[in-house]
């Protein structure tokens, strides 16, 4: 039988990392501007206070999910493909974001001599990334 002073340590444990886990996505969120910058790569300059708003409602949302065991039942496997594609679409344009406010590719094509070759280069990772996602999904989650 675990005592109590076990529990409270782990409950405290656990609050800690999650503040860390926080801090850490909140710090990203601000420090990179991330959200200001989907809404400019969206084309959506007016809504990003949906944006922010939906990042929020988000975690939220599933932090319960997790800690209330809520189920979701789906009739068929493609509601959930529709739900993997906006899934996709969100990290997609928000990788997109991140990597416009870092200027990896152009400081990485420059150094590597590859300027004329970038939409090549794009596309490759695009495409490794579908694929080694689709590879992942399909054969090692079976």
């Amino acid at each position: 039988m675990i005592s109590i002073g076990a529990n409270i340590f782990v409950a405290l444990l656990g609050l800690a990392g999650g503040l860390a886990v926080g801090s850490g996505l909140v710090a990203l969120l601000i420090v990179l501007d991330l959200i200001p910058r989907l809404a400019q790569v969206a084309h959506a300059y007016r809504m990003s206070a949906w944006f922010e708003s939906a990042v929020i409602c988000g975690s939220l949302y599933w932090t319960f999910a997790d800690f209330m065991d809520w189920k979701l039942a789906v009739p068929s496997g493609f509601s959930l493909s529709g739900a993997g594609l906006i899934d996709g679409m969100f990290v997609g344009m928000l990788a997109a974001a991140l990597t416009e406010v870092m200027n990896v590719l152009p400081i990485l094509a420059k150094r590597m001599n590859l300027s004329a070759y970038m939409v090549t280069l794009v596309m490759a990772m695009v495409l490794g990334k579908t694929l080694g996602s689709l590879f992942d999904w399909l054969v090692f989650q079976w």
